[in-house]
This record gives C-alpha cells, sequence and structure tokens, in this order.
C-alpha cells in the first residue's frame, strides 16, 4: 500500500513539472505565460503613453484642479547687496516666515581638467578618443577655461588628484588637477513651504533674483 501511495505522488509530482515547464502545452494543458512577448500583447494603445516635463505637468495640475504637495525651493548664492536687493523686494510683497535669507557657503570645485584646446575640432577629437577609453567628461562651468574639458568635479584637490591617477592607468594622458571655483561665501534664499498660496507667486519672486533659479532645497 505504502509503495502505491509512493508511486501515485512521484506520478503527480512528474505531471506537474510537465505542466509547470508547458511541456504538456501541445494537449492544451500549460500555464499562462507571464513572460514577454505575451505580456506586450495584453498593453492597451502603447502609442498614446507620453512622458511629460516639468512644465507639462504643472499645466495638466493647473487644468485638473490637482493639489501638489507643498515644496521648498532655494536661490542663490547672493553676495551682500544682491541680498539686500531680494530682501527689500521681497519684504513687502511676501508673508513673514514664508521665506528668509540664510548664510551659506559653496565650497571650492576642483576638476580634472583637458584644455585648453586650440579649435573646436581639437575638442570633438579628444572627445572622440576618450570615448574610446571608457572615460565620461562634461562641460565646464568656467567660461574662462574653454575650450575644454572636465573629467569630473570634486570638493577638495586630493579627491580629484587620486581620480587623476585612477583615470591615468586608463590611458588618459593629458589632463591635469585644477582649481575651476574658489569658495563662495553668500546668503542664500529659503521658501520653505512654497504651497498653492505662494505658487502663484513664483515668477514674481524669480524676478528679484538676479538671474538666479529656484531650486529644490537640498
Amino acid at each position: 500500500m505504502l509503495r502505491l501511495i509512493a508511486l501515485v505522488l512521484v506520478l503527480v509530482n512528474g505531471l506537474y513539472f510537465a505542466w509547470a515547464q508547458g511541456l504538456l502545452q501541445s494537449w492544451g494543458a500549460a500555464p499562462v505565460q507571464q513572460s514577454e512577448p505575451q505580456r506586450l500583447s495584453q498593453q492597451i494603445r502603447p502609442e498614446a503613453l507620453r512622458l511629460l516635463g516639468p512644465d507639462e505637468v504643472r499645466r495638466v495640475e493647473v487644468a485638473t484642479g490637482a493639489v501638489r504637495p507643498p515644496e521648498c525651493l532655494q536661490a542663490g548664492l547672493f553676495d551682500d547687496a544682491q541680498a539686500a536687493a531680494v530682501r527689500q523686494a521681497l519684504e513687502p510683497a511676501l508673508p513673514a516666515g514664508s521665506w528668509a535669507l540664510e548664510g551659506a557657503v559653496e565650497p571650492a570645485r576642483w576638476i580634472i581638467y583637458m584644455g585648453k584646446y586650440l579649435t573646436p575640432d581639437a575638442v570633438n577629437k579628444k572627445k572622440s578618443e576618450l570615448r574610446q577609453l571608457g572615460v565620461s567628461f562634461e562641460n565646464l562651468s568656467n567660461s574662462s577655461l574653454e575650450p575644454g574639458l572636465s573629467l569630473g568635479g570634486f570638493t577638495s584637490q586630493a579627491a580629484a588628484q587620486q581620480q587623476l591617477n585612477a583615470l591615468s592607468q586608463r590611458g588618459v594622458r593629458t589632463a591635469r588637477v585644477l582649481q575651476e571655483r574658489a569658495e563662495v561665501r553668500g546668503q542664500l534664499l529659503r521658501l520653505p513651504v512654497v504651497d498653492e498660496t505662494l505658487r502663484p507667486r513664483l515668477d514674481e519672486i524669480r524676478a528679484v533674483l538676479n538671474g538666479k533659479p529656484l531650486r529644490t532645497c537640498r
């Protein structure tokens, strides 16, 4: 009797394994497929999907009456004269406590620099060489260093030098560590709670920021 039960269990397990693996599909017995391309065939009008940018999202929210959660925004740094002008403009315009100017420090920035090059073609040639080496690069934020390339930004000279040593092992030969920007001290404008009351006034606020953009608080 026990041998019969064991034999039945083996047969049942074997049948289940064959069913789960789709081996019985030709006899009409198989689990529902959950992998591609079956899922692709179940999509409903995938061509209608479109990614929206931040401005488009705001327009949709306004049109549908959706309420966005409050956010914290900041701008700066401002020197003393710029901060005084911002304070003078915002004090009569915004409720007390809705904004603040805070002392802040923007640390020095060191980069791994390649340049200056004589022509734009020389820059493009260097970009091609870096791509072949698998080395990433970025545009410079300091226009006085143009035309050139940055292979990364760092908050200390030691960190930049360490990365340059690593890149030299990968074939980078003509780069050097350079201070792109000195430490800057100033004041930062912070709007801690930008809600539906304050959000319609952001254009007014931007107009007095001396061209400095409002960004999400760090």
